[in-house]
C-alpha cells in the first residue's frame, strides 16, 4: 500500500521593508477608513455587532475568557483588512468575510494573539513588581512617618502605572500591523510583530499622531451609548489597511531613461534613424584563378624600333607559349 506523501509547506515569501512616512497622512488613512466604511455602511455596521458580541461572549467564559477576547482578537481584525482589500479591489463586500481570518491564517493568527496574552501577562508582572516594590518601601517608611509612607506609596503606584503604559504601548506597536501582514503578505507571526514594531519606531511621530486621533474618536464614539464604535471599528480597520499599504507598498523599479539625443537634434524635433548601410555584394570567382589574378595589359603604344604602319607582336599571357627565338616575320630585315 502506496503511502501518500502530504504536499510541501510552501515557505514563507519574504517580508516587506516599511517604507518613511508624512505624520499628516494620519488624517489620510482615517479618511480612507470612513470612504472604505461607506461603501458598505449596512454590512460593516453588522460586522462591527458581530464583532463585539464575540469578543463579549468569549470573555463571560469561565476562567478562560480574560485570556479568549487578546487571543482571538488579531483573527476577526484579519477579517475585517480582508474586506477592506476586497473593497479597495472594487468588488462586493458581504458579511462572512469577517471570519477569513479563521479560514486561510487560523494558526498564525492565533500565535499572534496568544504573543498579544503573554505580552500583556508580562507587562502586569513587570508593572506589579516595580510598582509593588515601591509600595512596600512606602509602607515600610509610613513606621517612621505617614505622610512619607503615603507619598512613597503613591508614588510607587504612579510608577507601576507607568511601566505597564509603557510596555503596553510597545505592544501595541507590534500589534499594529502584525494582522495585516500575516493576513495579506503571509509573514509568519513572530516576523510580523518584529516588521509591524519596526514600521512604527521608524515612523514614530505618524503613528503618536494617529494614536491620538483615534483617542478622541473613541471618547466621542462612546457618547450615544456606544453605538458609535459600529462605525469607528470598521473606520479604524480602513485606515489601517490604508497605513498597511502605503507602510508597507512595494517599491518599484526606478523607469529606464530615455536614449540621448544625437548631435544638432532640438528637443522638439525626432531624430530619423541612422541608414543601415549594406557592403556591396562581392563578385563571382571566375572559372580560372589565375586569369583574375594577372594584372591588366598595357594599352599598344608606338614601339621605338618598329617602322611606321607595322603592327607589333601581342604580349604574352599567362596561357599562351613564349615567344620563338626567331624574329617575327613582320620585322624589317637589317641593312
Amino acid at each position: 500500500m502506496n503511502a501518500t506523501l502530504p504536499p510541501p509547506r510552501r515557505p514563507h515569501p519574504p517580508p516587506p521593508a516599511p517604507g518613511d512616512v508624512v505624520p499628516g497622512h494620519a488624517l489620510d488613512w482615517l479618511a480612507a477608513g470612513w470612504r472604505i466604511f461607506m461603501r458598505a455602511p449596512l454590512v460593516w455596521a453588522l460586522q462591527a455587532l458581530i464583532f463585539f458580541v464575540i469578543l463579549a461572549a468569549l470573555g463571560m467564559v469561565p476562567f478562560l475568557g480574560w485570556a479568549a477576547a487578546p487571543v482571538t482578537l488579531p483573527v476577526l481584525v484579519a477579517g475585517m483588512l480582508s474586506g477592506a482589500r476586497t473593497l479597495d479591489r472594487g468588488e462586493r463586500l458581504h458579511v462572512g468575510q469577517l471570519f477569513d481570518g479563521l479560514r486561510q491564517h487560523a494558526g498564525n493568527l492565533l500565535l499572534v494573539g496568544l504573543f498579544h496574552l503573554l505580552g500583556l501577562l508580562l507587562a502586569a508582572l513587570a508593572a506589579a513588581a516595580i510598582g509593588g516594590s515601591a509600595m512596600l518601601t512606602g509602607a515600610a517608611a509610613g513606621a517612621l512617618g505617614a505622610i512619607a509612607g503615603a507619598g512613597v506609596a503613591a508614588g510607587g503606584m504612579m510608577l507601576g502605572v507607568v511601566v505597564f503604559t509603557v510596555l503596553w504601548a510597545l505592544l501595541m506597536m507590534a500589534l499594529w500591523f502584525a494582522p495585516a501582514l500575516v493576513m495579506l503578505h503571509e509573514v509568519a507571526p513572530l516576523d510580523a510583530m518584529r516588521l509591524s514594531a519596526r514600521a512604527c519606531f521608524h515612523n514614530l511621530l505618524a503613528f503618536v499622531v494617529l494614536a491620538a486621533l483615534l483617542y478622541v474618536l473613541v471618547w466621542v464614539a462612546m457618547i450615544p451609548a456606544g453605538l458609535g464604535m459600529l462605525v469607528l471599528v470598521p473606520m479604524i480597520a480602513g485606515a489601517l489597511y490604508a497605513a498597511w499599504k502605503e507602510t508597507f507598498s512595494p517599491l518599484l523599479p526606478a523607469p529606464a531613461a530615455p536614449p540621448a539625443p544625437a548631435a544638432g537634434a532640438t528637443s522638439g524635433e525626432s531624430v530619423p534613424p541612422a541608414p543601415v548601410l549594406l557592403a556591396p555584394a562581392a563578385d563571382p570567382a571566375p572559372d580560372d584563378a589565375a586569369t583574375s589574378a594577372a594584372p591588366p595589359a598595357p594599352e599598344p603604344g608606338p614601339h621605338p624600333d618598329l617602322a611606321p604602319g607595322s603592327t607589333p607582336a601581342p604580349a604574352p599571357g599567362p596561357e599562351s607559349d613564349p615567344a620563338p627565338d626567331s624574329a617575327p616575320a613582320d620585322t624589317p630585315p637589317k641593312p
